[in-house]
């Protein structure tokens, strides 16, 4: 009987095992048509915030959302989130409470007005491309809006409602404030516009005469550049500017002391509509990276700046700032030298132009307050959620930050030092795929030897800064242009010198060389995964989304094989991916043959050449002769360079 339960249950097995060897593995077309997606999550990404007058209610723009979050702050949360018709960008309160204006980019920007308490989208104002950074005089009547890929501002009439005027800017316009006489009105310019080869390369602060509608310049230190917000203070008097100061002359052979980048604060007169001085806003030992927004207290004592690299804020006494700086001599008496000072042991400052070298300026006057409690290098769990502070509002004696990558806000108590920071979610707690942790890691310094510098640090939104650098890439003495990371992965090689075979290989060097720290190759592939979703933006030189009857013509031009710049640069990316001699060779270059730039989103990558030696695309060719070399470039008149150089600002 057992033998034959034995022989029955072998028979089995063998008949199992024939089956699995003669049947096929399901293909794939026997897997489900349609199967079931995973769904993204959905992020908010808070980035700029104002106040109700009473204090009660916070508005809070959700960037990536599309909408605004109504935030009741004695509850600690939202209470409704109203949809808007575009990417949001901006946004300020009417005095009287009764509208919120909301800034939306695109290609035809406008300015929505929300209808107070309900939120109800009463009208869309058209203003111009890129519409951002608006501001509402005090007696209501007239909004300013930054018009930023347009280098503009529209004045809007809130009454008519529409558009009466346009004011000329320097270079990406993207935020501003009006004194509270309503009589003059700043607006910060992100980016330099300037020579990268020159001495002296800088972005501007544009000051606007309300009642003229002139603009006048006020130039900021050689290397500022990435201003992101601007603020006035409550008496009219003092106007403060958070932006980077870059130290790009040097070569970037270390971090230490602000070798290569700084974090600094510009203050500015508001009647005399001049520089009183740019301080740090760094430790000797430990950086303050992208400063972002800035605001004040209603007394002006305390002047709050929010990190977007270092995840904090900084509370400086503006008073006992200001008095430091009025102390301070023009010049040393005549005969006196200046001793050597060691400028990491002690106070540097013996005369004003020695303060935007002064690492020490403002110790005793500035806190320091991580927005997720951990100290510098030593994140937990919890504290490494809280990334990306933004926008920020004063509220009492409280500040909120608009925290991006954690759909949060951030309160600090700025009396009671010590404090616990507030947090305010404004949903479920994100969770971070791939790409959205390669955007924080892009952004955060805590991947920098002291916190120095991030990516973004150089390449705002993963573009470019305006400046030229001296990477040792290629060796000492040989500055470089800043490049955009658009595309940088479809379009190898890498750095205008193709020293790196991949845009994955200059990341990793990247973070060796430039942020001198070892990291985790999951930080890496991050990021790559990150730049790999950058798109480009629509360039400002597109009529209603097609080229110009000018661009069309430029467009026959760059194609015609007699110029030859199709040649080098073909279509899709516009670029051949290879190394070539266009006679640009510079003084301090070490070679004849540079990488050919992709030209898609050209219009937003000046200054033009490997060198930056060009401020706009006309000069590259009338100047450079650039495409001689290669075509008949002399047969072109004028108005076809004109035409030719349509086509190519459109990509």
């Amino acid at each position: 009987m057992r033998v034959k339960i034995a022989l029955c249950i072998i028979g089995s097995l063998l008949a199992l095992l024939t089956f699995w060897r003669t049947t096929p593995a399901p293909s794939a077309d026997a897997q489900p048509q349609n199967p079931p997606q995973q769904k993204q999550p959905q992020y908010l990404g808070p980035s700029e915030i104002v106040a109700a007058k009473d204090g009660k209610t916070l508005y809070v723009l959700c960037e990536d959302s599309k909408q605004v979050a109504v935030v009741d702050l004695a509850a600690g949360k939202p209470t409704a989130f109203w949809p808007l018709p575009g990417q949001p960008t901006g946004l300020c309160l009417r005095p009287d409470q009764t509208r919120l204006y909301v800034t939306c980019a695109k290609p035809q920007g406008v300015v929505c007005v929300l209808e107070l308490p309900g939120g109800k989208l009463l009208q869309e104002i058209p203003v111009g491309y890129w519409a951002c950074g608006p501001s509402i005089t005090p007696d209501g009547t007239k909004l300013y809006v930054c018009n930023r890929f347009q280098n503009s501002i529209s004045v809007v009439d809130l009454a008519a409602g529409k558009e009466t005027a346009r004011i000329p800017a320097t270079r990406e316009p993207i935020a501003s404030a009006i004194t509270p006489d309503g009589k003059t009105l700043f607006v910060a310019n992100h980016l330099p516009n300037d020579r990268a080869d020159s001495y002296d390369v800088a972005a501007v602060v544009t000051v606007v005469d309300t009642a003229s509608n002139q603009a006048s310049p006020i130039r900021l230190l050689n290397g500022s550049t990435g201003l992101r917000s601007i603020s006035v203070s409550p008496d009219g008097r003092y106007v403060y500017v958070p932006h980077i100061l870059a130290r790009y002359q040097m070569p970037t052979t270390q971090l230490e002391r602000g070798w290569m980048n700084t974090n600094a604060l510009t203050i500015l007169d508001a009647g005399e509509k001049k520089r009183i001085n740019t301080v740090l806003l760094d430790d000797i030992d430990l950086g303050a990276a992208v400063p972002w927004g800035t605001a004040c207290t209603p007394d002006g004592r305390w002047i709050c700046v929010s990190h977007y690299g270092t995840h904090e804020l900084t509370v400086i006494d503006g008073p006992a700032m200001l008095e430091k700086l009025a102390k301070l001599p023009d010049q040393l008496p005549q005969g006196q030298n200046t001793p050597y000072v060691d400028r990491s042991v002690g106070p540097a400052s013996l005369v004003k132009d020695d303060v935007p070298n002064d690492l020490s300026f403002l110790v005793g006057l500035k806190r320091r307050i991580r927005l997720g409690g951990a100290p510098p290098y030593q994140d937990t769990p919890e504290s490494a959620k809280i990334k990306g502070p933004r926008g920020v509002v004063v509220v009492g004696n409280k500040a909120y930050a608009a925290v991006y990558f954690s759909d949060l806000l951030a309160g600090v108590d700025l009396v009671e030092k010590g404090a616990p920071v507030q947090r305010l979610p404004l949903g479920p707690e994100p969770v971070w795929t791939q790409v959205r942790k390669g955007h924080v890691n892009f952004v955060d310094a805590a991947l920098c030897f002291q916190q120095w510098q991030s990516c973004e640090s150089c390449h705002p939104e993963g573009r470019v800064d305006g400046l030229n650098w001296d990477l040792m890439n290629d060796g000492l003495g040989t500055p470089k242009n800043n490049k955009s990371m658009l595309f940088a992965h479809r379009t190898p090689p890498s750095m205008w010198t193709g020293v790196r075979p991949t845009a994955e290989d200059a990341v990793r060097s990247g973070i060796r060389h430039i942020q001198f720290a070892v990291r985790p190759e999951e930080d890496a592939v991050a990021i790559d995964e990150y730049l790999k979703t950058l798109q480009p933006v629509p360039s400002p030189y597109l009529v209603n989304g097609k080229l110009s009857e000018a661009a069309e013509r430029g467009k026959k031009i760059f194609f015609d094989p007699e110029i030859g710049c199709a040649t080098c640069h073909p279509e899709l990316l516009y670029t051949d991916q290879k190394m070539h001699n266009v006679n640009s060779r510079g003084p301090y270059d070490r070679r004849d043959e540079f990488d050919t730039p992709s030209l898609i989103e050209c219009w937003r990558t000046a200054p033009y050449l490997h060198d930056g030696r060009y401020v706009n695309m006309k000069e590259v060719f009338t100047e450079g002769k650039h495409g001689a070399t290669i075509g008949k470039l002399d047969k072109l008149t004028p108005q076809q360079i004109d035409d030719l150089v349509e086509f190519i600002l459109s990509l």
